[in-house]
């Protein structure tokens, strides 16, 4: 009887082991895949809310800052939910109930202007020593905390008195508060935390710099800084998206963004060649094994927003260690992640060059063979869309006198429309990876931006001109200024809408692609979601949302994904892209969910509804399950 109930006490806490999700994207290497399989493809449509809880953590400042943008994807450890709020707080929730057990509160100060007011997620480390379980949280206003897993308190012994401040040892010191921040989770390999950061674009030339650090776990003493700007007065380049791990190979993988300012690039000629790159470092000294850039002397804000996902593909009866890395670009490049060579062929293509006095855009950029583009990478006069001749026809004419040259088009005096935008190609949300399939799951955005350069003493005249982009039908859309200090432009941009604001790009304007690793060729794409301004419009549905969230991928055969401006929440079939069942949650999930199986038993999907900037914000954490026990 005692061996039955000690194998039935090992199998118990084997199977709850197995349904955690300890890592923000399920594992150190971002696959966001679930093994637990309760829930599949023959019962996803019987889900039901379980339970749902409210933060209390919003900040609306009524047109007067950024308002705060509930992201978190929890993490699922020993019997506990970890959730971060916006502000900061660290909650642990019951993860059958949704009762919380304990808060801690950083105390940040939410009405200091941030820029990118969101915090993704914590980190989870286990002090060998002590057996005490430590949850780490980066807030907003750039601090590191070090929280015990069991109480709730901070852990004095780390830092100071449980913090180390990130803004100290800068080579550029950020020039104000909400300049410099942290809004995803750290990193950890052994007794290291590591962390990036977010730097505001367009503001600096000598920027906040980007330096990854890395700090002892234990202590929070600094082990070592690694720079993507060296010797240079430029900033930025950072790591604002998640930071990878390969523990095995003892490398970490940092997916870096745009020097800074984002539209001009003068004053910091040539290729840049840490910045929108992927870059390997040794995990335990901060010395680069390798990088990629994927793109050359960015113009155009094409960072790499998503976390590089770990994966392995047999090839010639070898299995390689892979790593998948997209952009904004829409461009996704499949890589050897202990050397950094391609899978498939890439080849440097021309592309535009600049006509602004004063920069040098680079001659050519890397496009990889396969997997083709995820997004189309032009838009001219020609091949505008609009539901209607109306529609269409006011796109063409705003085309008159602008640069539109495909991807790469150089930012101008004149103006320039660039396509993929900002927000994607590939977002932060990132993919999914289904082992057993081979298949990377991939949301897409699909909108065109119209950016243009303004000499800087014109510059405040142009703001208090304050351009109207949009003003038939009583529409009124201002532009987004930045002075891009330090350079002799600043710029201003919006997204290429039609006074119905309906883009003037085709549909689908969000997409959902599975693309197979061994071959690098899609298997299938969908639209994704509903543009939520015309939902009643012929053909809606068919048009697509952007998404600012990412997938999952269960053994159940199910892909969970947000993050669409219509604020459902959807499960599809991993095989053919089928929807499988929807759920219109109480404000859009602004979030990658996450998934896991308690001890006795049941599977949860859980997901943050925060919505979006131009919706009303929301704290809702909602979980999913199937009825009865």
């Amino acid at each position: 009887m005692r061996a039955f109930l000690l194998s039935f006490l090992f199998a118990t806490a084997l199977f709850a082991a197995e349904g955690d999700w300890p890592v923000y994207g399920h594992d150190a290497g971002g696959t966001k895949y679930s093994a637990v399989s309760i829930i599949n493809k023959r019962n996803v449509g019987k889900l039901e809310v379980a339970w749902t809880f409210h933060t209390g953590d919003i900040y609306d400042p009524k047109g007067h800052g950024k308002q705060s943008a509930f992201e978190c994807t929890p993490l699922f450890i020993d019997g506990t939910l970890y959730v971060t709020t916006p502000f900061g707080r660290l909650i642990a929730l019951d993860p059958e109930t949704g009762k919380e057990k304990w808060a801690f509160d950083p105390k940040v100060d939410y009405r200091a202007g941030f820029g990118d007011f969101a915090n993704r997620g914590a980190a989870s480390w286990v002090d060998g020593k002590t057996g005490q379980r430590r949850i780490f949280v980066a807030t907003i206003d750039a601090h590191l905390f070090s929280v015990d897993a069991a109480t709730g308190k901070a852990v004095d012994s780390f830092g100071t008195g449980g913090v180390v401040d990130l803004r100290t040892g800068l080579r550029n010191p950020p020039h104000a508060k909400w300049e410099y921040e942290e809004t995803s989770p750290p990193a950890v390999f052994g007794n290291l935390v590591i962390v990036g950061s977010g730097v505001a674009d367009n503001q600096w030339v000598d920027a906040a710099s980007g330096e990854v650090r890395a700090f002892d776990a234990r202590t929070g003493k600094l082990v070592w800084t690694w720079d993507p700007m060296p010797g240079q007065k430029t900033g930025a380049a950072n790591t604002w998206s998640i930071i990878s791990v390969d523990a095995q190979r003892k490398l970490v993988f940092l997916p870096t963004s745009s020097a800074s300012p984002d539209y001009y690039g003068g004053e910091r000629p040539g290729n840049d060649s840490y910045a929108d790159s992927l870059v390997a470092l040794e995990a335990e000294t901060g010395k680069m094994r390798w990088h990629f850039q994927t793109v050359h002397h960015d113009l155009w804000d094409y960072d790499i927003a998503s976390q590089p996902t770990l994966f392995t593909v047999r090839r010639n009866g070898k299995e390689i260690p892979a790593i998948a890395v997209g952009s904004k670009t829409g461009n996704l490049f499949l890589l050897n992640r202990e050397t950094g060579e391609p899978l498939f062929r890439v080849e440097e293509r021309p592309v535009p060059a600049s006509d602004v006095p004063g920069e040098k855009a680079s001659p050519t950029q890397p496009f990889p063979i396969l997997p083709k583009p995820l997004v189309p990478q032009k838009l001219t006069a020609e091949n505008v869309w609009g539901p209607t001749e109306e529609d269409r026809k006011w796109c063409e004419d705003f085309f008159q006198g602008k640069r539109a040259e495909g991807i790469f088009t150089p930012p101008s005096v004149q103006g320039s429309i660039i396509f993929p935008g900002n927000i994607g190609g590939m977002a932060w949300g990132g993919a999914a990876f289904d082992p057993q399939k081979g298949l990377l799951i991939i949301p897409t955005n699909r909108l065109a931006v119209y950016v243009r350069l303004i000499p800087g003493d014109q510059f405040d005249e142009e703001v208090r001109k304050d351009e109207v982009f949009l003003s038939a039908g009583g529409s009124r859309i201002s532009l987004e200024y930045a002075r891009q200090r330090g350079t002799p432009y600043g710029m201003a941009r919006v997204f290429f809408r039609n006074p119905k604001n309906l883009p003037c790009n085709a549909p689908p304007f969000g997409a959902l692609t599975a693309v197979d690793v061994a071959t690098g060729q899609a298997k299938w794409e969908i639209p994704l979601g509903i543009w939520p301004f015309h939902p009643d419009w012929p053909d809606a549905e068919k048009w697509g949302s952007p998404a600012l969230g990412g997938p999952i991928v269960t053994a159940g055969g199910v892909i969970f994904q947000g993050g669409t401006l219509d604020g459902y929440f959807r499960a599809f079939d991993v095989d053919s892209g089928a929807l499988l069942w929807k759920f219109k949650l109480p404000a859009a999930a602004r979030a990658t969910p996450m998934t896991y199986r308690t001890a006795k038993g049941k599977q949860y999907v859980v997901i943050a509804a925060g919505g979006f900037d131009d919706q009303p914000p929301n704290d809702a954490l909602v979980a999913f399950a199937l009825p009865g026990k």
